[in-house]
């Protein structure tokens, strides 16, 4: 999700790569489960997220929508974001016990947080939010942390996928109410609710569908 604050604001104004050390570690969260909660509309999905919660967690994007996720307008699109309808705001994932039921297939946001990402252009550092985790203490490596297989390829992915989104949303912007409900409905249906294969890489299937939802948009 794109915030408008002044990263001075919102961090500790210290962009940083994957393979600097960052106060992360939480030490299991003891228990702690505040950044499950009262997120709504925060945590976005993007199609690799879908992919991976399918993959690993057998969720495919119409059983996402039957109650783990809703469709939102974020930033301007409509797309899929984590439901926090739970007791208390929780998450739909959050088991009783305060630990996510999908934790080895859990979106990208999850697993950067308290992280977070500063675009300038179409590329990006991370930034480590202020006052939003408590318990995090002792330094860890950014790509430990991150715990995503193919780093690199990934934030290639992440840049790429910023990229078709900031200029879907211009797009957007500019055009009439049919055109936005376009856009948002093209996206859906080649990114999202497109039968991943899930024996294959996701990337190189994503490339193929990123293209061919540019040349239903007009994206060139």
């Amino acid at each position: 999700m794109i915030r408008g604050a002044d990263i001075r604001e919102i961090s500790d104004g210290k962009l940083y790569r994957s393979s600097d050390l960052v106060r992360l570690d939480t030490g299991g969260c003891a228990g702690c489960s505040a950044c499950c909660r009262d997120m709504g509309g925060k945590v976005v999905l993007d199609p690799y997220d879908v992919y991976r919660l399918n993959a690993s967690a057998g969720y495919s994007f119409e059983g996402l929508l039957a109650g783990p996720a809703v469709l939102s307008v974020a930033d301007g699109l409509v797309l899929p974001v984590l439901n926090m309808d739970g007791p208390d705001g929780a998450c739909r994932f959050l088991g009783e016990d305060g630990r996510c039921t999908v934790h080895p297939a859990r979106p990208g946001i999850c697993r950067l947080f308290p992280l977070g990402r500063y675009y300038q252009g179409d590329d990006f550092s991370y930034i480590l939010q202020v006052g939003e985790c408590e318990k995090a203490g002792a330094k860890v490596r950014i790509r430990q942390w991150l715990d995503t297989p193919e780093l690199p390829r990934y934030e290639a992915y992440i840049r790429s996928w910023h990229a078709l989104t900031r200029k879907a949303r211009e797009l957007a912007d500019g055009g009439s109410d049919k055109l936005r409900t376009m856009i948002s409905a093209r996206i859906l249906e080649v990114l999202y609710q497109h039968a991943w294969d899930l024996t294959d890489s996701f990337y190189p299937q994503y490339e193929a569908q990123e293209a061919e939802v540019k040349r239903r948009i007009g994206i060139l």
